[in-house]
């Protein structure tokens, strides 16, 4: 279903990026901001699923700041590599990624943003920081570094309450100070449930978060539902 593009970030860096398009007419354009494993298959098969259901996903690489083509496995190794690469990268050139990914989807409808672990707190950052329609945070560990900062549309973000990463109160913390961001708990879930290849996956707490985020979708970017 989908394909490999080529993006243009605003400072000229020029990258990668996975593109799924739905058959028919877009609802909307997502960005599907990966986890710290790069756009793997894992993050395709995301792309794949919303594009199935409607909308126009693009992927972008933002390892290729770093190293081209780079795809980690969910092992002790892709961990530490992952880690890595994102301390390296830091936090300016991803969103200029992210933000390219966004304007390259313009002509699919409103754009909204999604991420995974790492890219859950970018989604974060995004909602904050560029102008997009709306956001999904799925087990952003470091949103709560950047607690004091605003969104500039809507939000709800997914953890696990078993999740040993995201302590419950970083959780607390980010509810506390953002009453009007829905921040969904799973209680039997910990870092990852979404993802199907990795150990941590929860079928139950997955489909729930994503039967959430489609509904999100459905009020915040598309026109009309028939």
């Amino acid at each position: 279903m989908g394909q490999t593009i080529t993006l243009t970030a605003a400072d000229g860096h020029e990258l990668e990026a996975y593109r799924a398009d739905p058959e028919g007419t877009s609802r909307g354009g997502l960005v599907v901001i990966q986890e710290i494993f790069g756009v793997n298959g894992h993050i395709r098969d995301v792309c794949d699923g919303f594009a199935a259901d409607g909308y126009a996903a693009i992927a972008p690489a933002v390892f290729d700041r770093v190293e081209r083509g780079i795809e980690l496995d969910y092992d002790d190794a892709g961990k530490v590599r992952g880690r890595e690469v994102r301390a390296e990268l830091g936090w300016e050139g991803p969103m200029a990624d992210v933000d390219a990914a966004a304007g390259a989807l313009e002509p699919s409808g409103k754009v909204g943003v999604v991420g995974y672990c790492w890219g859950g707190s970018l989604a974060w950052l995004a909602a904050c920081r560029l102008d997009v329609a709306c956001a999904v945070g799925y087990y952003g560990g470091q949103i709560i570094g950047f607690n004091d900062e605003t969104p500039r549309c809507p939000v709800i973000l997914h953890f696990g309450e078993t999740d040993a990463s995201i302590p419950m109160d970083d959780v607390d913390a980010i509810r506390a100070a953002h009453a009007d961001v829905p921040v969904h708990v799973y209680g039997d879930a910990g870092h990852g449930f979404n993802c199907d290849r990795r150990a941590a996956y929860h079928a139950e707490s997955a489909k729930t978060a994503r039967a959430r985020t489609l509904a999100f979708f459905a009020e915040h970017l598309v026109a009309f539902i028939s």
